[in-house]
C-alpha cells in the first residue's frame, strides 16, 4: 500500500510501501530515511471506579468508560544517522510514542515505518535492528555478572563468537567498564549500571537506538560520560538515535534537531539554536567594571537585567541584547568605564522550554476558562 509522509513543520516528504500482509521491508522506501510516521494516533480507553466497597459494586453494575487522546495525529521522518530529542511535559506523549515506534503499543490510527518495517509486527529482522533503553527498568539479570546477560543476549540475536567479542570489546572500551564486565549487576552504582545496559542494547548493532530518560538519576560524571558514548556511537556506528528527556545538559549535547510535544502533538520540530533564537532573539552579556557605570550611553533597546556591586567586589551590568547589535555594543563596553571582566552567553535553553511549556498550559486554560495556578 502506498502512502504519502509529510511530517510537521515543514519536514520532507517520502513515499513509503509496506506490504501489509507481512508487513516486509519496503523496497521504495527511501534510503536517507530512518522512522517515517503519519498522522500516528493512540488514545487509551479505562474504567473509573469510586473509592471503597461500594464504589466496586457500582462499578459491576454500570461502569464509566473514559478515552483519552495520548498522541494526536503525530507526523515526521526522522533521517539516518540522526540524533533527534524529544521532549515535552509529563503525560505529553513523549514515550507513548517511543512505545510504538518500537512497537510494544499498537497505534490506535496512522502509519509507521522504521527502517521499512511495520515496528507493531514485532517482526524478529526488524527487532534485530533497533534497540530501546528506559532509564527506569532494566534488562540485565540483577543476581549474575553483565557478561551473562551479554552472553544470552549473543545467543537471542545469533551472533558469532567473533562478532560478538569485537562489539564488546569496543563497548566495554568506549564506556571504560572492562573490569565491570565480570562483576554482580547488584553490586554496581546506578552510572555504572547504566553503562552496563547501554553496553547491552547495542552489542548487536542496531541501527536505530531509541533511549528514554537514559540519564535519570545520574550523578554529573556519570551523565557526561553517558552523552560523550552515545556521541561517538552515533559517529563510529552511524546509529540513529531518538531520546526522550527532562535534562536539557542531554539534549543539548547530542541532538541537533528537536521535537516539542506537548497534548500529544508535535508543537515544534526544528533546530535546538533556531528554536533559542526564535523564542530568545536576545542574548545576555555580564560585564563586571572597577567603577559605577553609566548604561545609558549603550543607545535604546538594550534591556538592563541588573546593575548592582561595590568597588571591592566589582560594578556588575547584565544586559539583554538584540543579536543584530552584538558587535556594537561589545565595541562600547570598554567606553563605559575600567572593565574588569565580560561574560556573554545565550539565554538558557531549559528555562525557554519552560517558558514555553507555560505559555502553551496558559493559553489552554485561558481558551478552556480553567484558572491556572501560579
Amino acid at each position: 500500500m502506498e502512502m504519502m509522509m509529510q511530517a510537521d513543520s515543514g519536514v520532507a516528504r517520502a513515499s513509503v510501501v509496506l506490504d501489509r500482509a507481512t508487513g516486509s521491508p519496503s523496497n521504495s522506501t527511501p534510503a536517507a530515511i530512518a522512522i517515517a510516521a503519519t498522522n500516528l494516533t493512540k488514545t487509551y480507553s479505562f474504567h473509573k471506579q469510586a473509592p471503597g466497597l461500594l464504589g466496586a459494586f457500582r462499578s459491576v453494575l454500570r461502569r464509566e468508560t473514559e478515552t483519552r487522546l495520548a498522541v494526536d495525529r503525530v507526523s515526521f521522518t526522522v533521517q539516518r544517522g540522526e540524533i533527534v530529542g524529544l521532549l515535552g511535559p509529563n503525560g505529553a506523549g513523549k514515550t507513548t510514542t517511543l512505545k510504538m515506534l518500537t512497537g510494544l503499543l499498537h497505534p490506535t490510527g496512522g502509519e509507521i515505518d522504521v527502517l521499512g518495517y511495520r515496528p507493531f509486527d514485532r517482526q524478529t529482522e526488524y527487532l534485530r535492528r533497533i534497540a530501546l533503553v528506559m532509564g527506569q527498568k532494566t534488562m540485565l539479570w540483577w543476581d549474575v555478572p553483565a557478561m551473562e546477560s551479554l552472553l544470552l543476549h549473543k545467543e537471542m540475536y545469533g551472533l558469532s563468537d567473533a562478532l560478538f567479542n569485537e562489539s564488546v570489546d569496543e563497548l566495554a572500551t568506549l564506556l571504560d567498564v572492562q573490569d565491570l564486565l565480570r562483576v554482580q549487576v547488584r553490586k554496581l552504582s546506578l552510572g555504572e549500571r547504566m553503562k552496563m545496559e547501554l553496553l547491552a542494547a547495542l552489542v548487536h548493532r542496531p541501527q536505530v537506538l531509541f533511549l528514554d530518560e537514559p540519564t535519570i538519576g545520574l550523578d554529573v560524571v556519570a551523565k557526561a560520560r553517558v552523552r560523550s558514548f552515545l556521541a561517538d556511537i552515533n559517529r563510529l556506528r552511524g546509529t540513529t538515535i531518538v531520546i526522550t528527556s527532562h535534562d536539557m545538559d542531554d539534549i543539548e549535547a547530542l541532538c541537533s534537531r528537536v521535537m516539542i510535544v506537548n497534548h500529544g502533538r508535535i508543537a515544534y520540530d526544528g533546530g535546538l539554536a533556531d528554536l533559542v533564537q526564535s523564542v530568545q532573539p536576545r542574548k545576555l552579556i555580564r560585564a563586571t567594571y572597577g567603577a559605577p557605570v553609566d548604561p545609558a550611553q549603550l543607545g535604546e533597546g538594550i534591556a538592563i537585567v541588573t546593575g548592582e556591586g561595590d568597588d571591592q567586589s566589582g560594578h556588575v551590568l547584565s544586559l539583554e541584547v538584540p543579536r543584530d547589535r552584538m558587535s556594537d555594543v561589545l565595541e562600547l563596553l570598554p567606553r563605559l568605564g575600567p572593565l574588569i571582566d565580560l561574560g556573554v552567553a545565550d539565554a538558557d535553553v531549559e528555562e525557554i522550554i519552560r517558558e514555553l511549556f507555560a505559555a502553551d498550559i496558559g493559553a489552554e486554560a485561558t481558551a478552556t476558562g480553567t484558572e491556572v495556578a501560579p
